[in-house]
């Protein structure tokens, strides 16, 4: 029985005998036309192929770095490693476009791995080695290119002896405020958690999933690939380049194919209210949709609202839209509207909340209150605590404070990071001694029952003793000029004079600033909306070439690497503004002649 199976193992080799011949998986070709399709079968032979491969050469337990384009090859490279009980590492491949944010998180993830070797395709392959020179680590690694196996390889295959709490693999953190870690993800984290959001989200033996989020990001590995297997359901595969190039191609997919269930960030729900045409609009029938999670980043309450308004005459149920909340460390989800009711969005007293209290408010001024969306019930089993981050004790309800979380989903905690992992995955609370609990980094609160997320602790700006939350001010830049490229803004904190001042680094849209004029028009818009809207004024702006924004290579902005930017000279940067100087710097492309 499906629901026994105690490793992913022996999830997908009782997939391939029950219902061998049904879809499991299927590539969208641009995010349109249907490329390859694997059935159970074909997973499981492809699967064992690779793992004998794996076999005749590597022990058990020895990590397979796993660096693929989008398509169906790494979930063939995945369950091989498992099938050979390797220990998978998901990353991103580097690419010739994308090397200034791919490389350093690869040498990362090699270094602290102790990686055995490399699985891909011929084409990553030749990039890889042409990187290697920058990344000494990778030359003394295997390479293994998949579809160069034969099959005979299947025949020397043997079923590992494997445990559902061994380590299946490594999951590697965002990087967005530390150095990328490897959470150690078991069998049973996995395969307990899945059944959970089974549950929460409503899936079905009817269901048809979607996703575009890559592979190396928890959030498609676990719920765009490794849920649908759980429920033996359907699930088609776009790369997220062909999302970001049209995200049409997402809403049209899932209205052709009657998806049931997606998932996105926020601003992939912000994209496709602001680039689909309205004449793209009459062909989209949304009405098959239960589930499209909003997650992985800060949500936006503006977007949710946009995003229902848009698309409701198109099928789109509010109850469909699901805010939800989690972290690798907690193998992927720990809250989420459940896809029976609507999501609900609190209105609160922005002073009580600068002091830890949310208390409602019926004032709707941006500058008195704030919006925030509620994230749901912890999903399953998992027990949530605020707690004091500096005292370690309980919060009540309506309190901010750190986010803890306890349940089987916890991951087993960072790769060789004793110390890490103690302290992030070992807490208990100190007047009660109840633990372990898995400590997020997150801040927020409970409210009947509910989970609100304010902010990361380390992104938290406190000016005079009064918390600021990133986000907060991130929202109002984007809405203050036209010419400032929505979700793509970063408000972060520099110390001068002993005192914690904000600073903000919004892109701009390209042919939106070409004289001076312009500059200094976004930077008076920039200045008087915090000041009106947060009672605090700026001390540093930086006005950014579109695609200049530091970000990880999963697309989690890096609001800290800003100081750098505001201390350094960078062509990356238009103009910079900093109260104490002024405008320092301007970089404004010469006009066009003839």
């Amino acid at each position: 029985m499906i629901e026994t199976c105690l490793t992913l193992v022996e999830l997908l080799r009782q997939r391939a005998v029950s219902g061998g011949d049904r879809l499991a998986f299927a590539f969208l070709e641009d995010g349109g036309s249907e490329g390859e399709r694997l059935t159970y079968r074909a997973l499981d032979e492809h699967a064992r192929r690779i793992a004998g491969r794996l076999q005749a050469s590597h022990a058990q337990g020895e990590r397979a770095l796993l660096l693929f384009p989008a398509g169906l090859d790494f979930l063939k490279a995945f369950f091989g490693c498992l099938y050979a009980g390797l220990v998978a590492i998901p990353a991103p491949a580097p690419e010739a476009s994308r090397r200034k944010r791919t490389v350093p998180r690869l040498k990362a993830i090699v270094g602290d791995a102790d990686v055995a070797v490399v699985l891909s395709v011929s084409d990553t392959l030749a990039l890889i080695r042409d990187v290697s020179r920058n990344v000494p680590e990778l030359e003394t690694l295997q390479f293994v290119d998949i579809r160069e196996i034969t099959p005979e390889a299947e025949s020397v295959w043997q079923a590992p002896d494997i445990a559902p709490s061994d380590l299946a693999y490594l999951q590697y953190t965002s990087g967005s405020t530390t150095s990328p870690k490897g959470v150690m993800l078991s069998h049973h984290n996995v395969l307990h958690h899945c059944r959970d959001i089974l549950a929460t989200c409503e899936y079905g033996s009817d269901s048809i999933s979607m996703t575009w989020l890559p592979y190396f990001h928890d959030y498609g590995l676990v719920e765009g690939l490794l849920l649908p297997l759980q429920n033996g359901t359907p699930a088609y595969v776009m790369s997220p380049f062909a999302f970001l190039k049209r995200p049409f191609a997402w809403l049209n997919a899932i209205s052709r194919l009657k998806v049931t269930h997606t998932q996105g960030p926020n601003f992939a729900y912000d994209q496709c209210v602001r680039r689909i045409k309205p004449e793209q609009l009459a062909a989209l029938d949304l009405s098959a949709l239960r589930s499209t999670e909003n997650a992985a980043e800060p949500i936006n309450p503006w977007v949710l609202e946009d995003f229902y308004r848009t698309f409701t005459p198109h099928g789109l149920r509010r109850e469909a839209i699901c805010p939800a909340y989690g972290l690798a460390e907690a193998t992927l989800m720990v809250s989420c509207c459940p896809a029976s009711l609507p999501p609900r969005v609190g209105i609160f007293s922005a002073d009580a909340l600068g002091e830890g209290r949310a208390v409602v408010t019926t004032d709707e001024s941006l500058a008195l209150s704030r919006r925030i969306v509620s994230c749901g019930q912890p999903i399953g089993t998992i027990q949530v605590a605020i707690v004091d981050p500096m005292s370690c004790r309980r919060l009540g309800d309506n309190l901010v404070g750190e986010i803890w979380v306890s349940d089987p989903c916890v991951a087993l905690g960072y790769w060789q990071r004793e110390r890490d992992t103690q302290e992030t995955f070992r807490a208990c609370i100190a007047d009660t001694g109840e633990g372990p609990f898995l400590r997020t980094g997150d801040l927020g609160f409970l409210r009947e029952g509910e989970l609100y997320v304010t902010s990361r602790i380390k992104d938290l700006i406190i000016i005079a003793g009064t918390n600021h939350y990133p986000q907060d001010i991130e929202w109002t830049v984007e809405r203050c000029h036209p010419a400032i490229r929505p979700s793509h803004v970063a408000a972060s904190s520099v110390y001068e004079a002993g005192e914690e001042r904000v600073i903000v680094a919004p892109e701009v849209e390209r042919g939106t600033i070409e004289t001076a004029e312009d500059i200094q028009a976004v930077l008076n818009a920039i200045r008087q909306a915090i000041s009106e809207e947060h009672e605090v004024q700026v001390y540093g702006v930086l006005i950014l070439n579109r695609g200049s924004l530091p970000k990880t290579a999963s697309g989690k902005v890096q609001r800290h690497a800003c100081e750098r930017l505001l201390r350094e000279e960078s062509d990356e940067v238009l103009a910079r503004w900093r109260a104490d100087k002024g405008l320092d710097r301007v970089r404004l492309r010469a006009p066009a002649t003839g």
